[in-house]
């Protein structure tokens, strides 16, 4: 894909309210045509879990009922040793999730769309190795050796979903989802800044068209733009100041062709109901405004810009799930017909 300006399209993070994926694969493409997603069913079954879904083929996983633990009482150098050699030999085949564990991807694979680019996700190694714990409930983050094998194994699983999502569009988006980068610098999360990146390099690695990071919450943004990412998603409804702590970095991402993907429409029920396009338009101008006070052109932060929905929609009912794509489609062709060149 040639320098990636996307004059604020819209697309969205990946989860859904739904459980019958046609029916959320029919909702996305009808307000997401150009940059549509697959949908993440978390509602369908725990293995649809954002932590769960990307768990097969892990060595010595357990994934029953609503838990997932890493089983260090087995054996695991035989399955370790398998995934060093995949990695190696970037065999990706296996790395397929079911049906059972992403009926959505299965189901936006085989829709017949050509779109201009399309979008996948995957969850990040730090999130990941922090919810998935060994079976004495210790973070398999803080086990090197896990902890390595966790950002390999993620590597292959981003590397298969965008292989399969090239059959698409060539033009391919595969966002890693970090929820938890929000606790870099607590003691929740115990890692240096060197390693963050390293985790997140060796996922990003696997990925040949463009990296995104999604973390919905506020963190060290320069941790994040001190990577290879080609697209920085915030939720900007909540935690649009954030980023604006941060304008020599934003600048030099902006200026080796990075794009900021602003979640500006909300994915809770009740502000929804007291937004509309109007009023979001007015709060992601207002978003946009301080990195502008700051040196940084307009122009170029709608250039360079996509918006998305601050998270996923998973938590919604159905209707308002609707009601934030409509919005965010109305949206982003106000924003263009107001800014785009």
């Amino acid at each position: 894909m040639a320098k990636f300006k996307p004059n604020l399209l819209p697309t969205a993070i990946g989860s859904m309210p739904h459980t019958d994926p046609r029916e959320a694969c029919s909702l996305i493409t009808k307000y997401l045509p150009t940059i549509p997603v697959w949908p993440q069913l978390p509602n369908r079954s725990f293995q649809e879990n954002m932590y769960a879904q990307f768990s097969e083929g892990f060595p010595g996983v357990i994934v029953e009922g609503d838990q997932i633990y890493i089983n260090r009482s087995q054996n695991l150098d035989q399955q370790l040793e398998q995934l060093y050699t995949d990695y190696l030999e970037n065999k990706l085949d296996q790395y397929a999730p079911s049906p059972d564990y992403a009926a959505g991807l299965d189901a936006f694979l085989s829709l017949g769309i050509e779109p201009f680019a399309v979008k996948g996700q995957v969850t990040g190694p730090i999130s990941w190795g922090l919810t998935v714990t060994d079976q004495e409930h210790r973070a398999v983050l803080y086990d090197e050796t896990i902890a390595d094998a966790t950002a390999k194994h993620l590597r292959l699983k981003a590397a298969q979903q965008e292989r399969a999502l090239s059959a698409i569009s060539p033009n391919t988006i595969i966002f890693i989802d970090e929820p938890y980068m929000a606790s870099f610098g607590s003691a929740f999360l115990s890692l240096s800044r060197e390693q963050v990146i390293e985790l997140l390099e060796e996922v990003f690695k696997g990925i040949n068209g463009l990296k995104g990071i999604h973390c919905c919450g506020n963190t060290d943004w320069s941790v994040l733009l001190d990577t290879s990412v080609d697209i920085l998603s915030l939720d900007a409804y909540n935690h649009a100041r954030s980023i604006s702590l941060y304008p020599s970095e934003v600048k030099s991402f902006l200026e080796r062709g990075g794009s900021i993907a602003w979640g500006i429409v909300p994915n809770e029920e009740g502000a929804l109901t007291e937004e509309s396009v109007a009023s979001l338009k007015d709060r992601l101008e207002e978003a946009i405004a301080p990195l502008t006070r700051k040196g940084i052109h307009f122009k170029q932060l709608t250039e360079q810009g996509l918006i998305t929905p601050s998270c996923g929609l998973a938590s919604l009912s159905k209707e308002a799930a609707t009601q934030a794509l409509e919005l965010l489609a109305e949206l982003s062709a106000r924003m263009r017909k107001r800014y785009a060149s």
